[in-house]
C-alpha cells in the first residue's frame, strides 16, 4: 500500500512537472499600440488578449500615446521582455521602420496590425480599406449626389488615410469630373484626432460660407469632430457625414441622423485573427503558409504577405446587424432616438 502511495505521489509530481514544462513553453506575444484615445482599440485588445491567453501564451503590451518616437522605444522594450512575436499598430508608418527591422533581424516575426508597415518581412493584417473608402462615399453619395463636398482625411503619417481616400475617389470621380460634385475642402487630420478634424471642418465651413453639402470623413473620430463643427453652425443632421469603426457614439449618431454611415470593421475578429497569426509565426510557420493569405503590393511596390477581412457599412437601415451581433446594446445605439424613426430601435 505504501509502495502504491509512493508511486501515485511520484506520478502526481511528474504530472505537475509536465504541466509546468508545457506552461513554460507558452509564447510571449508583444503588442505595440499607437494609442488608446479611440474607443475601438480597447475592443481590439480585449479580443486579442483573450485569444492569446486561451492559447496558453502570454500577452504583453505598450501604449505609444500617439508618439512615433515612444513607439520605437516601446518595441525595443517588448523585444527585451522576451517577445516571441510582435503585433504593431503603427503610429507612423515610416518612423516605425527601424524598430520593425530590428525585430526581423533578431528573428522575431512581426504582424502589421490594421495599418501598413512597408517591410516584406512583416505580415500585413487589416480590413480592405480601399473598399471602406468606397463604402463611405457610396452612402454619402446616395444621400447627396451633387454639391460641395469636404474630405476630412486621416493622418498623413498613416497609409490607410490614402487607401480610404482613393476608394472614395473611385466612387465620386465621375460626378467630380462632370462638375456635379465640387471638392471645396480636403485635409489630413494630424494624429487622427477629433479635435484636429473639428478645426479643419471649421475652416472649410468658414471658407465656403457654410455652403457644404456633404462630408466624407475617414473614421468615426474625425466624423465626430466634423459633426461638432457642423452642429455649431446648425447644420448637423442636414449634411451627410461618413465614418468607420462602428464606435458606440457613432452608431448612436447614425440612429439619430447626424452621421450617415459608419463602416463596421469587427475588430473582435481582427484582434483574434492577429493573435492566431502571431502565434503561428512564433511557432516557425512561414507567412505564406498562413491560411487565406494573399499578396498585396504596397504603394512603394513592396510585395507583402497579407490578409484582408471584409467590412460592412452600417446605416439606419441595417443598424440591427451590430445590435444582433452584440457589438452594441439596443439601449446605447438608440439613446435619444424618436419612437418609430429607426426600425432597429422599435
Amino acid at each position: 500500500m505504501k509502495r502504491l502511495a509512493t508511486a501515485m505521489l511520484a506520478g502526481v509530481a511528474l504530472s505537475f512537472a509536465f504541466a509546468g514544462a508545457a506552461q513554460a513553453e507558452g509564447k510571449v506575444i508583444g503588442v505595440s499600440w499607437s494609442n488608446f484615445q479611440e474607443e475601438r482599440w480597447k475592443t481590439d485588445e480585449a479580443a486579442m488578449k483573450a485569444a492569446i491567453e486561451a492559447a496558453g501564451d502570454k500577452y504583453i503590451s505598450a501604449d505609444a500615446q500617439s508618439s512615433a518616437s515612444k513607439q520605437l522605444t516601446d518595441v525595443e522594450s517588448l523585444i527585451s521582455q522576451g517577445a516571441d512575436a510582435l503585433i504593431i499598430l503603427a503610429q507612423d508608418a515610416s518612423a516605425i521602420g527601424p524598430a520593425v527591422q530590428k525585430a526581423v533581424d533578431e528573428g522575431i516575426p512581426v504582424v502589421g496590425y490594421d495599418r501598413l508597415i512597408d517591410n516584406k518581412d512583416a505580415f500585413y493584417l487589416t480590413f480592405d480599406n480601399v473598399e471602406v473608402g468606397r463604402m463611405q462615399a457610396r452612402e454619402v453619395f446616395k444621400v447627396q449626389p451633387e454639391g460641395n463636398y469636404v474630405f476630412i482625411k486621416g493622418s498623413g503619417a498613416d497609409p490607410n488615410a490614402d487607401f480610404l481616400f482613393s476608394g472614395a475617389m473611385e466612387v465620386l470621380k465621375e460626378a467630380i469630373d462632370s462638375g456635379k460634385i465640387k471638392n471645396v475642402g480636403e485635409a489630413y487630420t494630424d494624429g487622427w484626432l477629433p479635435a484636429n478634424a473639428q478645426k479643419n471642418m471649421e475652416q472649410f465651413l468658414t471658407a465656403n460660407n457654410n455652403e457644404v453639402d456633404a462630408v466624407v470623413a475617414a473614421n468615426d473620430g474625425t466624423a465626430g469632430g466634423a459633426i461638432a463643427a457642423l452642429d455649431a453652425q446648425g447644420l448637423a443632421g442636414s449634411v451627410p457625414v461618413s465614418g468607420q469603426d462602428a464606435d458606440h457614439a457613432a452608431l448612436n449618431r447614425v440612429a439619430l441622423g447626424t452621421q450617415t454611415v459608419s463602416v463596421w470593421k469587427d475588430s473582435r475578429e481582427l484582434g483574434k485573427t492577429a493573435a492566431e497569426i502571431a502565434s503561428q509565426l512564433a511557432d516557425g510557420k512561414a507567412m505564406s503558409e498562413i491560411a487565406d493569405v494573399t499578396t498585396f503590393k504596397s504603394p512603394s511596390g513592396t510585395e507583402l504577405t497579407s490578409m484582408f477581412l471584409t467590412p460592412v457599412p452600417i446605416t439606419k437601415d441595417n443598424l440591427n446587424l451590430v445590435i444582433d451581433a452584440g457589438w452594441i446594446s439596443k439601449e446605447a445605439a438608440c439613446q435619444g432616438v424618436s419612437a418609430g424613426s429607426v426600425a432597429a430601435c422599435n
